[in-house]
């Protein structure tokens, strides 16, 4: 199968990369030229690269005009310096997706899966299901919610099968060192004090194998719509935090309540 990836350099992409490579699929992936591949290093060989930020429009329709594709697993959205939640770069993510969307719908595509975030749900929900309602609190959930919407109308103009996933926590090899599993193990290898919240935020966390995985056997399925990709086993993070301080044997470094909640993960 021709599949193309956006997104492919990044922490999820990379893996989901990896995997088709190894189900025998011809990978094309479209990167920026500005893009760190450290993460795509080793299958640089097996990967048909294409060099673009998807802001140029006639750059990415040439692009796919040669490529034609048969399934696009768009993974491609704005990473910033964690303020990535409410920057307007978001708007840019969800313009260029929309653009993305209707050039593969020109030159053939059959299947698109877009990846979405489990931070489009009403969190005081507590439990999600598929079906649950939407009620994005930042601004990157809100376009996530945004694009959906719009893209099931497009889709029901052309011939493209749409499946939208929505990702919860993930965590694994290569992920970025100031995200929690990997920032808590890396205080502790330095011996470092880790001061964290109470730690009483529930998360649902999946290693990210697992959710490459998960992404494949969807996209290669025929099953369009919604669909969460988690674990649905509910951890807190002074559970992670415990946990990680016991196996590396530094539980005394483990500080829970030693900061205070940020107001947009207080839930």
């Amino acid at each position: 199968m021709k599949v193309l990836i956006t997104g492919a350099s990044g922490f999820v992409g990379s893996h989901v990369a990896r995997l088709l490579i190894a189900e025998g699929c011809e990978v094309h992936a479209l990167v920026r030229e500005s893009s760190n591949r450290w993460r795509i290093q080793d299958i640089l060989p097996s990967l048909h690269l294409w060099q673009s930020d998807l802001v140029a429009f006639k750059t990415v329709n040439a692009y796919l005009q040669k490529i034609k594709p048969e399934l696009c697993i768009h993974l491609a959205w704005y990473v910033g310096s964690g303020k990535q939640l409410n920057s307007r770069e978001n708007l840019n993510s969800f313009q260029v997706s929309l653009n993305l969307f209707s050039q593969l719908a020109e030159v053939g595509c059959k299947r698109f899966v877009g990846i979405g975030t489990c931070f489009e749900y009403d969190f005081n929900l507590g439990y999600f299901s598929e079906s649950s309602p939407t009620k994005p609190i930042t601004l990157y959930a809100a376009s996530k919610v945004a694009l959906l919407t719009i893209l099931q109308q497009l889709a029901q103009s052309t011939e493209v099968e749409l499946t939208w996933l929505r990702l919860f926590y993930q965590y694994g090899p290569m992920e970025d060192e100031r995200r929690l599993i990997p920032s808590v193990i890396c205080s502790l290898l330095r011996d470092e004090v880790v001061k964290t919240t109470k730690g009483e935020q529930i998360l649902d966390f999946l290693h990210v194998e697992d959710i490459a995985s998960a992404i494949w056997a969807v996209a290669k399925s025929n099953v369009s719509g919604v669909v969460n990709v988690g674990s649905g086993q509910p951890v807190t993070v002074g559970q992670i935090a415990l946990e990680l301080g016991n196996l590396l044997g530094k539980p005394d470094l483990i500080h829970l309540g030693a900061l205070p909640y940020r107001p947009i993960v207080s839930f």
